[in-house]
């Protein structure tokens, strides 16, 4: 809710107020943004290998189970078709 109304309060200044503060809210975004990087904790490399690969894993299993529903929704939408052309 304050920050709805610190944008509120910023869009009733005047453009040039506006313009001069804009360099301090950029520091500001890069100070923040700067300080939250520093807390995040980043993965090992072993780590990172090891999600990489049950990732691939994954796509390739749902690859193959995807493969076999669709063959076999194909094959049994063909059989409906012929059993109703006949």
């Amino acid at each position: 809710m304050a920050a709805a109304q610190a944008a509120s309060e910023e869009k009733d200044k005047p453009l040039a107020q506006r313009v001069q503060a804009w360099p301090h809210q950029v520091k500001n975004y890069f100070d923040e943004l700067r300080n939250e990087m520093r807390r995040v904790t980043w993965p090992s490399r072993k780590q990172v290998r090891a999600t990489t690969l049950v990732v691939i894993a994954t796509v390739f299993a749902f690859a193959v189970f995807f493969y076999f529903v669709d063959l076999l929704l194909a094959r049994l939408i063909t059989s409906i078709q012929m059993a109703f052309t006949k």
